[in-house]
């Protein structure tokens, strides 16, 4: 395994979108020779950096470092490429793996049986030289495995994070279709949210953006409530260079001067946002209240940074192009001077919002497209676009 001093590549994944803000975190963070490619980052750092990376990012869904690439063209190459991996540098037979795969290649049937041949070899490498062998987990595994078979070429990685990084730790309660962790970061980057005003989430669901605000406006490490990490079980971990790097990070932390407003009419979203809230340690910074954002004011007078994600037909029964048409009025009539952000899938329902947008991304919110799209309100916006 290499030292901890010397630096290493490494691969951050990440959603379609976000690759650009992703380079821009890790930059922030001290990463080397950064490269954005499709969905994930390339970076160099050494191995107290690789776990900054985890504990601190917020973008980055899961952090992989690549030990090797082989040209396979069948099964028995595939065996023996994997076999030929020296693994006992990396864990030890008493740690329980799992593999996940990705394939884009004629060549093999489908990625389970490419996992399967993978584990064939992994547990025959140690067999033959410990005697003892491996066992697999899929569910809880100490160890993650990643392979990716792109035509001919393989590449071999380990998975730094283990479970995905949204996974936060905070979140105990969900409702329906809770947004992503990860994905609310990066839309509140993309919103340039920096924690510079007031900020508002009037259709909270379960808290996550009102959560993530509040973490990025305190520079408050997005894994700071995350307890296990695959790297912690790899053979080369150094208990105190970790702790280490996290009061580092800590120390970082500030004072945010500002409010976040989570609100919600739903009963059950604001005693989910609340709990959520709470279990993040973040309650002096969000105040969650029950409300129905077309039949109050807003919270404060004075400029807010909304970002919200309005629900939809088929997670609520709405018609969506009416409802869209209510968000926009109530924007115009009582928000001038503020800033806001919404992530819909339907595409259709946005264009009624009766606002003209400063900017629109693309992206996806699970397996639907979707788009994130800005407005700045002014005192006469109502005149502006009708």
């Amino acid at each position: 395994m290499k030292h901890s001093d010397q630096n290493t590549r490494f691969l951050a994944k990440t959603f379609y979108g976000f690759e650009s803000i992703l380079a821009k975190e890790l930059k922030s963070l001290g990463a080397k020779n950064i490269k954005e490619l499709n969905r994930m980052v390339a970076f160099e750092g050494d191995l107290g950096f690789m776990y900054k990376a985890n504990f601190s990012l917020g973008c980055a869904l899961r952090i992989l470092m690549p030990i090797g690439t082989f040209r396979v063209t069948n099964q028995e190459q595939l065996y023996d490429a994997i076999k030929s991996i020296p693994w006992q540098q990396y864990f030890s037979a008493e740690k329980t793996f799992a593999i996940d795969s990705g394939l884009f290649s004629d060549r093999f049937s489908n990625s389970l049986f490419l996992s399967q041949k993978a584990k064939d070899a992994i547990v025959d490498y140690f067999r033959e030289k410990t005697r003892k062998r491996p066992s697999v987990d899929t569910s809880d595994p100490q160890i993650r495995i990643n392979l990716h078979l792109s035509n001919d070429t393989l590449s071999v990685a380990l998975d730094s994070s283990g479970a995905s990084l949204h996974q936060r730790g905070y979140k105990t309660v969900t409702n329906i279709a809770p947004i992503n962790e990860v994905l609310a970061a990066g839309i509140l980057h993309l919103s340039d949210w920096h924690g510079q005003c007031n900020f508002f989430d009037p259709m909270c669901g379960s808290g996550t953006l009102a959560i993530e605000a509040a973490l990025m406006a305190c520079k408050i490490p997005h894994g700071i409530h995350r307890t296990s990490y695959s790297f912690m079980h790899w053979d080369s971990f150094d208990a105190e260079l970790w702790e280490k790097i996290k009061e580092s990070a800590l120390n970082k932390v500030k004072e945010f001067p500002f409010t976040i407003y989570a609100q919600d009419k739903a009963p059950s979203a604001v005693r989910k946002t609340e709990e959520n809230v709470e279990n993040a340690g973040l309650s002096e910074y969000i105040q969650v209240q029950r409300a129905d954002f077309f039949k109050t004011l807003p919270p404060t007078a004075s400029p807010l940074h909304m970002v919200f994600n309005p629900p939809y037909g088929e997670r609520l029964d709405i018609d969506d192009i009416p409802f869209y048409k209510e968000i926009g009025n109530t924007l115009k009539q009582h928000y001038s001077n503020s800033e806001a952000w919404l992530i819909s899938s339907n595409l259709e329902a946005l264009k009624h919002l009766g606002l003209k947008p400063f900017k629109k991304v693309k992206l996806y919110n699970g397996k639907l497209e979707a788009k994130l799209q800005g407005y700045r309100l002014y005192s006469g916006s109502l005149k502006e676009t009708h």
